[in-house]
């Protein structure tokens, strides 16, 4: 059921991004009075699903869900018309407008998906605010695990500075030190404030552990609720109790009890809790999976959230700063592929990567979130300056525009035909990378 649900919010999702982009490329077009023959969603190869034409366009929905396309008239796209591209051009065609007028058509798709992500950004600002939890009151530290180890962090330790500035949202931490910016970190410990330097090669570390054995907050892991057939509840667990041990092994943190409760999968434990303030020790059997079938406390009940609150003429600005800010730190993320020990072929992912990303739960919230993410990313994909995307249309016009002559239909058409393959390879071997992680 959790996996239907994924499913169906990213084939959602997909569908609201690549109609978006699509009615960009379709609007600007019709503005420069330029004929679209199709718009679809989905592309449709061998068969269509659904189609209906009003006035020159046909409207359609294809089964191959890898994307969408408007097919303008009189350009070399993947539809590869060569035959209309072998007679004379007509006023109403692509080719035949000034090159200014094709270049806005061609940048109509990641306009409309920017205007997208802002949009979005600001509904939400507007209607639900924004929550974040300060540093300052992550009031049980983190748990440290080996990485954070070797640069001399304990756990326990309240981080509250990278590069000697304070630091306001916890979740900026964790970016800072996999972007590869922290220098040095400052933590509260014993209530004194002590600086560590990180070690120029603790990025490379980081990167090749894919951001695990790293650090996380730490928090008491409180029992909120259990599952069916959980073996905690059956041997007597509560609601409110805080298990804290595994035998004689002391797990305060939840942390520290996943750590250790794999190594007792199948097995009679003495499971240990606090109680109104009194310790008990509860017989029980853990599953064969290593699970006692237990669901933690809400952290947003365990420490202080804070909470901006944004009218909706404030949520404005707020919403594009807030998109900006995504893209900038998206292009960061996209910069750091290129660094040799980051070995970008094995960080590769494909549907299975992107499904998995939206909660199993139906979550309005987080779907718009993952959405708005979603679209910045389209947005920056297709303008990368590769034949076949728009980025690789937008190349060719701007050499056409400082050369003054358009490079010949034939090159075009071999451009596209590489560019295709290309993408369509990417995708293949995206979508592989997946795969092998799951049997992995």
């Amino acid at each position: 059921m959790e996996v239907a649900i994924k499913v169906i919010q990213f084939l959602l999702s997909l569908s609201i991004l690549i109609a978006i982009h699509e009615l960009g490329h379709f609007l600007a077009a019709r503005y420069f009075n330029i004929k679209v023959e199709k718009f679809y969603l989905f592309f449709n190869p061998w068969f269509t699903l659904f189609k209906k034409k009003f006035g020159d366009t046909e409207y359609g929905i294809g089964w191959l869900p890898l994307g969408g396309y408007v097919k303008i008239s009189g350009m070399i796209d993947e539809s590869m018309d060569k035959e209309q591209m072998k007679q004379e051009p007509k006023p109403w065609e692509f080719r035949s407008k000034p090159a200014w007028q094709r270049l806005i058509v061609m940048l109509g798709g990641v306009t409309f998906n920017v205007i997208l992500a802002i949009l979005i950004y600001i509904f939400m600002l507007s209607i639900t605010g924004e929550q974040y939890l300060p540093a300052k009151n992550v009031k049980y530290g983190i748990h440290a695990d080996s990485l954070a180890l070797e640069v001399g962090m304990k756990t326990g330790d309240r981080i509250l500075y990278i590069n000697n500035e304070q630091v306001d949202d916890f979740m900026d931490i964790p970016r800072e030190f996999i972007m590869g910016n922290a220098r040095t970190v400052g933590v509260e410990r014993d209530g004194e404030i002590v600086t560590l330097d990180i070690p120029d090669d603790f990025f490379s570390r980081i990167i090749s552990n894919r951001g695990a054995n790293f650090m996380s907050i730490r928090f008491p892991f409180m029992a909120e609720g259990f599952v069916d057939g959980s073996p905690a509840k059956d041997a007597g667990v509560q609601k409110g109790d805080h298990i804290m041990g595994i035998n004689d092994i002391e797990t305060w943190s939840f942390d520290e009890f996943r750590a250790q409760i794999g190594n007792f999968a199948g097995q009679e434990i003495d499971l240990q809790v606090i109680r109104d303030g009194e310790r008990k020790s509860i017989p029980m059997k853990v599953t064969d999976e290593g699970q006692i079938g237990v669901y933690l406390k809400p952290l947003d009940e365990i420490f202080e959230y804070e909470k901006r609150d944004y009218s909706f003429l404030a949520a404005i600005p707020a919403g594009t700063k807030k998109a900006y800010t995504t893209t900038v730190n998206y292009l960061g993320e996209l910069r750091l592929l290129f660094r040799p020990e980051v070995k970008a072929r094995d960080s590769l992912g494909g549907f299975i990567t992107i499904g998995s990303i939206f909660a199993p739960t139906w979550d309005w919230v987080h779907f718009w979130t993952i959405t708005a993410f979603l679209s910045i990313i389209l947005a920056i994909m297709n303008i990368l300056p590769i034949p076949a995307l728009d980025g690789g249309h937008v190349m060719f016009l701007f050499y056409e525009i400082i050369a003054g002559r358009k490079p010949s239909d034939k090159f075009m058409e071999y451009a596209q035909t590489v560019g295709m393959i290309l993408l369509l390879s990417l995708i293949v071997f995206a979508n592989y990378n997946d795969i092998m992680r799951l049997f992995r």
